[in-house]
């Protein structure tokens, strides 16, 4: 079979039925706070055993793709991140929000959303077993240096309130030491409660800060709604020619640093999406408009975010190699369907792996429908009265909370952060800081740790390799890149001196 029989092949009634419900149930559970798109291919596995194999891998394609975007919405309305994934899309997307330009917000983190998809699928069609090949070359010291990435990004965050910044990175990085050690197995900082003897659990101290916070600052704010003063929703979802020009760069390298990442295991959306937030911030004109409601800040990570999903399957369907915990459940039904992964994949089962990738590719297209055409439905919940959205958000963060993993105490937890997150919020120190270090310190320690036991004391040969050294450079230009302007400025005033 040729490329244009395995992309029609995908147009009959079963596989397009599929592809709608998987589609539907992705987008829905990746906006339920507390789902995602792991709990919808985590249900709807079993239901596929007695599909044909490019069904079920479509259905479970468009689950994953769609479910990626569905935590955008939520995010960006009501800063309710659906999944941890979507964390990022609060920074500028809430603030648009705020300001009226809700509508715009969603057509923004749609359209990139959207590119970053398809940046990531056309990537793994045409190029997957090239790109595959770089995953072997990264051991534990290259995963560390990768994950230092993303905390860097907190530095060029907290540039402007740096001490409090660092007060809410160290926070987080606090709290990240909770739970078992990744190497030795001991439980540490649990003071006894049974509930963190394996760690602080993510989900719920997400929510808690940026979500049940915010629960807070409706009440002391006294708003009669989320939108600020009584103006309807400014602008249209569809965006102008000129809005387009103005976050294409964004999106475009978004997407290819989503798909880059994606690719390397564990490295996952927090470091992608807080990468390419970084350089948008720092390379742009004006980056004191982030966070603020800037629309590029909201595509770059939109992008880089949708990015990732096609990344992360380069290494699974051609090494065998999860790129993330989605992918692994991918895997499984993979096994489950007879099709093992690896190199051999595309030529003994190229139908099916074909099916699967036309099928992500298609399911991307669900996402410009369901952003486009239900922005005006989903626009509505920021006109909601604060007296009936109040209790909503509360229910769906403590009942998302709750969902993580079925413990009464994470409904308390998530009180515990939503208090700490509103009188951060109070006193002026940002939240990005805390969760950025929080999602990466145990990833980042136990990098190092075993980096330095592989060394055993010859560290050159782990170090001074060439992926080391450019991972080494790139790391320094990030952290430098910021601060860049003061150094020039400190050696103009030395020369006038002089």
């Amino acid at each position: 079979m040729n490329i244009l029989s395995y992309f029609a092949q995908l147009f009959t009634l079963q596989n397009l039925m599929w592809l709608c419900i998987g589609a539907t149930i992705g987008v829905v559970l990746g906006a339920l706070p507390g789902m995602s798109a792991d709990t919808g291919i985590g249900i709807f596995l079993p239901l596929t055993f007695s599909l044909p194999p490019t069904t079920a891998l479509i259905c479970l394609g468009a689950i994953y793709v769609t479910g990626s975007y569905g935590g955008n919405i939520t995010a960006v309305l009501v800063n309710t991140p659906g999944t941890s994934d979507s964390l990022f899309m609060t920074l500028d997307g809430y603030p648009m929000t705020l300001k009226g330009e809700g509508l715009k917000a969603i057509g923004v983190t749609t359209i990139s959303a959207f590119a970053g998809g398809m940046v990531g699928c056309l990537a793994l069609l045409f190029i997957a077993p090239q790109l595959a090949k770089l995953a072997f070359y990264f051991g534990a010291w290259e995963l560390f240096l990768t994950v230092m990435m993303g905390i860097i990004i907190i530095i060029s965050l907290v540039k402007e309130r740096a001490l409090k910044g660092l007060m809410s990175a160290t926070l987080g990085f606090l709290c990240s030491l909770v739970g078992l050690d990744g190497l030795t197995g001991f439980s540490r900082f649990n003071f006894g409660i049974m509930a963190i003897y394996d760690e602080l659990p993510l989900l719920p101290v997400v929510l808690g800060m940026f979500a049940f916070s915010q629960v807070f600052v409706l009440i002391a704010e006294n708003r009669k709604s989320i939108v600020i003063g009584e103006e309807s929703m400014k602008g249209s979802v569809w965006l102008s020619p000129k809005e387009l020009k103005n976050i294409l760069f964004e999106t475009l390298r978004g997407s290819v640093i989503g798909t880059l990442i994606g690719i390397v295991p564990a490295a996952g959306t927090t470091v992608a999406a807080g990468m390419s937030y970084n350089l948008a911030r720092s390379s742009d004109k004006d980056p004191e408009s982030f966070g603020k409601g800037n629309p590029k800040g909201l595509a770059s990570v939109s992008a880089a975010n949708n990015g990732v999903v096609g990344g992360s399957l380069v290494p699974l369907l051609t090494l065998g190699i999860p790129g993330n915990g989605t992918s692994a459940l991918f895997m499984a039904a993979l096994l489950i369907h007879g099709l093992a992964p690896g190199t051999q994949l595309f030529t003994t089962n190229a139908k099916y792996v074909y099916g699967l990738i036309f099928g992500l590719i298609l399911a991307n297209v669900f996402i410009l429908l369901f952003g486009l055409y239900g922005a005006r439905f989903y626009a509505k919940i920021t006109k909601v009265p604060s007296s009936v959205l109040i209790p909503v958000i509360t229910a769906l963060c403590v009942l998302g909370a709750f969902s993580f993993r079925y413990l009464a105490f994470d409904m308390l937890l998530v009180l515990i952060f939503g208090v700490i997150g509103y009188f951060m919020d109070r006193l002026g120190i940002p939240l990005a800081p805390f969760v950025l270090a929080f999602v990466l310190g145990k990833s980042a320690e136990i990098d190092l740790r075993r980096a330095l036991i592989l060394m055993q004391g010859d560290v050159a040969s782990v170090v001074l390799t060439p992926l080391s050294i450019l991972l080494i450079i790139i790391d320094v230009a990030l952290l430098i890149w910021p601060f860049w302007d003061n150094i020039k400025a400190l050696f103009k005033k030395k020369e006038v001196k002089a």
